[in-house]
């Protein structure tokens, strides 16, 4: 599916938009962004490093101001977003106890270890459930972006196998 959305992007949006679009999106976030800015589009780490994390941080700012009005008014208006929202609460309250131990510095940790259902998307759900206040969890979301880069962008290029204290 994610191979479809960026066919889709690709015959839509230059390639640095598409870089920033795939940064932007829940599945893919950075995970995606940075290997295609490199891999596909022979971008510059520096480039795509920023293009990938600017993407990862366009939702971050709507999504904890609105998370909250907007999922109380879609569960009091529907059994299926009732459902929903209860269901991705749950999963993530499960999936984040790194951020309800140890709060803001666990906010960042949560965000920037790069594996499937963690990111800027579920960080974001972490600090709704756990009552981050919204200004400190910008700051910690983004902490957490910019480590999840680095590391993201070291593994793509390899380079990561170079850091002695990395080494198996």
């Amino acid at each position: 599916m994610t191979e479809r959305i960026i066919e889709i992007l690709r015959a839509t949006f230059s390639p640095e938009a598409v870089t920033i679009i795939l940064g932007a999106l829940p599945i893919s976030e950075l995970r995606g962004a940075i290997p295609l800015g490199i891999f596909v589009y022979k971008f510059s780490v520096i480039k795509t490093y920023s293009l990938a994390v600017i993407g990862n941080m366009i939702p971050v700012i709507p999504i904890l101001f609105l998370l909250g009005p907007v999922s109380n008014w879609l569960m009091e208006k529907s059994k299926f977003f009732n459902k929903f929202f209860k269901w991705l609460f749950e999963r993530t309250r499960k999936r984040s106890k790194v951020v309800e131990k140890y709060g803001a510095l666990g906010l960042i940790l949560f965000v920037a270890i790069p594996l499937p259902i963690t990111g800027a998307w579920t960080g974001c759900v972490a600090a709704f459930l756990f009552g981050v206040n919204k200004k400190r969890a910008v700051a910690c979301i983004a902490t957490g972006v910019l480590i999840a880069g680095v590391v993201v962008t070291l593994a793509s290029t390899g380079a990561i196998k170079f850091i002695p204290w990395l080494k198996h």
